[in-house]
């Protein structure tokens, strides 16, 4: 039991974290928000995620979606709306949902592009967002820093 409630406040923090970051940031699918001034951060595709932290394969794209924002930095933003809480429900009918998950990608005018419902594999959700020409930040490992200094 300790463990089963220690998972689901694990869980609670993440969602909230994911939730919080999305509404700290600019309306769904505004180009213009930016997280610094690099002309290279604009943000190309807004990667909905509708779901409920109570949905096992809504919780399998958890970590999903956090790749998705350490690996494509600031050209992706991500946003999670639960939709079996009254903050998310509102958001389940905008986009007329009706099963979980459901992941919805805008592009940088916001307009919708592409849908997918149930899991979805990140190989496949990569590839939605390569057609908006998102590419992968390349992270350098500490032996690759040490040898630029």
């Amino acid at each position: 039991m300790k463990k089963f409630t220690f998972v689901l406040t694990l869980i609670l923090l993440i969602t909230t974290f994911v939730m919080a970051k999305g509404q700290n940031a600019a309306r769904e699918g505004d180009s213009s928000s930016k997280a610094n001034n690099h002309s290279d951060d604009k943000i190309k595709v807004t990667f909905i995620e509708l779901g409920s932290v109570r949905c096992i394969p809504c919780r399998k794209m958890i970590p999903i979606m956090k790749e998705i924002e350490k690996e494509y930095g600031h050209q992706v933003k991500v946003v999670f709306h639960d939709v079996w809480t009254a903050a998310g429900k509102p958001y389940a009918a905008k986009h007329g949902i009706k099963l979980i998950p459901t992941q919805i990608f805008l592009d940088e005018k916001g307009n919708e592009y592409f849908r997918h419902v149930g899991f979805f594999p990140k190989d496949k959700l990569v590839e939605v967002l390569k057609q908006k020409g998102v590419e992968a930040i390349k992270i350098e490992s500490p032996k690759e820093q040490d040898s630029k200094k």
